[in-house]
């Protein structure tokens, strides 16, 4: 029996295709003009989903007219569940791309706001320029949010968020949201509206990639001078004897004699107080970018660069890099350039990120198993969504052995055999190093292929093009949200399909299901089946110890003779179940680390819709309201100075003017008894130099509205600079807290406690900004009658 929700919709999608048979007998400009009736009908107070069966079967026939495309009435039903915010599962080769269509138009009927949201560059632009039309010729607007190539002009952000549908990248869509909440004129701020977001490879994008925050980096930081010298140290010391590492092979830290090591090698006396927390910093993020980060699994190295690998999709991350050091760390260990370290301007996570739309959905081949996470985090259902054809790709059992060098053989003898048969093979491994492996593999066996992993991206589609051909095979990393499809020919259709062969599994059953998808697409034949170990980083690192115990049980009381007993499969239930048990605990792992994230967000987004919404307000405000500011400002800074005593002298007050209030003052002219200074004369004072700025600031400034303009800049610029730093401070201290965890001390209590004082701190220090901002900028007349303005 069909869920209720699919019931429902294969009832509305009944109708919409009765209907798509009507507009069929429609001319081109008929069914055109059905945009510019259903917008008056919206403006005349119609509900958007009382469009939906007209709408969507305007957009069947438009597909077909446009694209040659014709819906089926399970795409229909995809785009339906999206309509309604849910997430649809749809198998690779169903059509996700086409089933967005229908949802993104109706929405598009409303205005800007509506995205389709991929996992990269090059399926935003592709699928923009090729579906995209449909939207043109019905008489929306569409904007493209990347560019086609690295390199090409800067997009034109004005004309890409006042569009109608947007297609753009998650990332592309958060840095432009958190630069535009660095803007300074409300004609600046492009990213306002958030009404409705498609999110294709929904999975990838707010599971697997939701794990780290977006950072949007500014202004570089004074360059360490540490890094080598740190990286100097980490690579004289050894394990167990100076540093340790946890059975999982996650966290490390120092023995007490790898202290007193590093002790003697800096000349410092106890390494762990204060005055040296900036080196201590600096050998423990040496020590993890040398232990723990490892070359071609989770970085690569290209052009002399370092670049972060997704562990979804085994795609670099460019543009991306580790935070608090880390990424120099990395480089030094590399002996690769070490670039700047920069400041944090800003940061927002994904999930916080598209918490902002008033709709969120999105598609996927591969949901079903996270569709717990999809409804706590983000309030969304899963939907499967039937195949148009059935599916008839077999998924074999796991072929279990105790070592690795027994399971790469016995996927050998699987590829030769598929090869044997004219079928085409794909080869999935966990890691860009395991992809040259098993490379070299084929090599030494004769065997031709193609190799698609971070280094070979570029080739990516034509070596998918390739990969359904009798007979070819293909090695890749992990196949999540490539968004090309492996199509068969004739022969490799009539010879069983496509066989799909896991070198390992992968960290959650989900990503698993990604690849099996890779064949049986649209009724096609196929198998997949899955080559693991005991060896297998999942098991070693997620497995419970006992596990460890047999694994060398097994390899040394079998002896020489017998090793072949080692190659053959290990059949019983319990070590199935160690797989499972394995993978699911990487599951939970990966489901708290982007829960964790998320609840450090929370904390800082608080002060981060602070901090917008006051800057939203000044960029709006008018005089009378920048002034009562401006005066708050002054009387807060003069309050505070006249009401500690220690500071009524006469060195303390001149610098006090110096620093904040005007440059140039002659001291000569102070009228005041040093012996006699009290809060009120010396608040009188500095409210009579203050006057004096603001009369000679008009006379540089006559224009009304070019006050209102340099008033509104001084207060966002002591506004961005503060939390400039309050952003960076906060990334450092998340780094900070995480090691407190010993000591009866939570983590995220102690950062909530450390932000919300730094918080406190850094608007005590705005208020100050804004006045030395507004009194000791340098302001030069220009011929033109423009003024340019030097900040202090």
């Amino acid at each position: 029996m069909k869920p209720l929700k699919l019931r429902k919709y294969s009832r509305i999608a009944k109708k919409v295709e009765q209907l798509a048979d009507k507009y069929a007998n429609y001319s081109d400009e008929e069914l055109q003009n059905q945009t510019i009736k259903f917008r008056k009908q919206l403006a005349d107070g119609k509900k958007l989903e009382n469009l939906l069966v007209d709408a969507f079967a305007v957009v069947v026939e438009a597909d077909y007219r446009v694209l040659g495309l014709k819906p089926y009435s399970v795409q229909i039903i995809g785009g339906i569940a999206l309509f309604y915010g849910n997430v649809a599962e749809m198998k690779t080769g169903e059509g996700k791309t086409l089933a967005a269509t229908m949802p993104l138009y109706l929405r598009g009927l409303t205005g800007n706001g509506n995205f389709l949201i991929t996992a990269n560059d090059y399926l935003a632009y592709r699928d923009a320029k090729d579906v995209g039309r449909v939207y043109e010729w019905l008489g929306l607007t569409l904007g493209i949010g990347v560019a086609e190539n690295e390199g090409d002009e800067v997009v034109d952000k004005e004309n890409v968020y006042f569009s109608d549908v947007v297609y753009t990248t998650h990332s592309s869509l958060g840095f432009d949201y958190l630069i535009t909440n660095l803007s300074s004129t409300p004609e600046e701020q492009y990213v306002q509206s958030f009404n409705f977001a498609v999110i294709d490879e929904i999975d990838a994008v707010l599971l697997d990639m939701a794990q780290t925050p977006l950072i949007i980096s500014g202004a570089p930081k004074i360059q360490s001078n540490l890094f080598k010298s740190s990286d100097w140290f980490i690579k004289s010391i050894n394990e167990n004897e100076d540093y340790e590492v946890s059975e999982d092979k996650k966290s490390i830290w120092f023995t007490e004699n790898g202290i007193k090591k590093a002790e003697a090698f800096f000349g410092a006396k106890d390494i762990l107080e204060k005055q040296w927390q900036h080196l201590y910093r600096h050998i423990t993020i040496a020590l993890r970018a040398n232990i723990i980060m490892k070359k071609n699994r989770d970085y690569v190295i290209d052009d002399d660069q370092i670049f972060l690998l997704d562990e979804a999709n085994g795609r670099k991350l460019k543009g991306t890099k580790l935070q608090a050091g880390l990424h120099q760390a990395i480089e030094a260990k590399e002996d690769v350039e070490i670039s700047e370290e920069s400041k944090s301007m800003g940061m927002i996570t994904y999930q916080n990120l598209f918490k902002k739309f008033d709709i969120l959905c999105g598609m996927t081949g591969t949901a079903k198993t996270d569709a717990d996470e999809f409804r706590n985090t983000y309030q969304m259902d899963v939907v499967v969504i039937p195949t148009n054809k059935p599916m008839i790709r077999k998924d074999h059992s796991d072929e279990i052995f105790v070592t690795n060098k027994a399971k790469i053989v016995a996927s050998l003898k699987s590829v030769k055999d598929a090869i044997s048969k004219g079928r085409p093979v794909l080869i999935e491994t966990g890691s860009v190093s395991m992809s040259h492996l098993y490379s070299m593999l084929l090599l030494d066996h004769r065997i031709p292929h193609n190799l698609l992993n971070a280094t070979t991206v570029m080739k990516e589609a034509w070596i998918i093009a390739e990969a359904g051909k009798s007979g070819a095979v293909t090695v890749a990393t992990s196949m999540a949200g490539r968004g090309t499809d492996i199509k068969l020919d004739q022969a490799a259709r009539e010879r069983e399909g496509l066989l799909v062969v896991g070198t390992e599994r992968m960290t959650s059953e989900r990503i698993d299901n990604q690849l099996r998808g890779r064949a049986g697409r649209q009724g096609d034949p196929g198998d997949s089946v899955f080559f693991v170990s005991l060896e297998d980083k999942i098991v070693i690192e997620n497995a419970p110890k006992w596990v460890a115990k047999t694994r060398k049980k097994f390899t040394t009381e079998i002896d020489v003779e017998s090793e072949k007993d080692l190659e053959s499969p290990l059949t019983a239930k319990r070590f199935q179940k160690i797989i499972n048990k394995s993978q699911n605990s990487k599951k939970n792992q990966e489901y708290e680390n982007r829960k964790n994230v998320l609840d450090y967000d929370e904390i800082v987004s608080i002060q981060r819709e602070k901090i917008y919404e006051t800057r939203n307000m000044i960029m709006r405000s008018e005089m009378d309201n920048l002034d009562t500011l401006i005066d708050r400002c002054i009387d807060r800074a003069i309050e505070e100075f006249t009401t500690k005593k220690e500071n009524l002298n006469m060195v303390d007050l001149i610098n006090f003017i110096f620093n904040n209030l005007d440059y140039n003052y002659d001291v000569s002219l102070l009228d005041i008894d040093p012996e006699k200074m009290t809060k009120k004369n010396v608040a009188a004072l500095l409210y009579q130099i203050v006057n004096q700025q603001q009369q000679h600031i008009k006379s540089m400034i006559p224009s009304y509205f070019q006050m209102i303009f340099y008033k509104r800049v001084v207060m966002l610029k002591a506004i961005d600079t503060m939390w400039v730093e309050q952003s960076d401070n906060l990334q450092q201290l998340k780094t900070v807290v995480s090691g407190r965890s010993w000591g009866q001390h939570r983590p995220i209590y102690e950062y909530q406690i450390e932000s919300r004082r730094s918080f406190t701190e850094m608007k005590d220090e705005i208020w100050i900004n804004i006045l030395r901002n507004y009194l000791l900028s340098e302001l030069k007349k220009n011929e033109d009658g423009t003024v340019d303005i030097e900040f202090p």
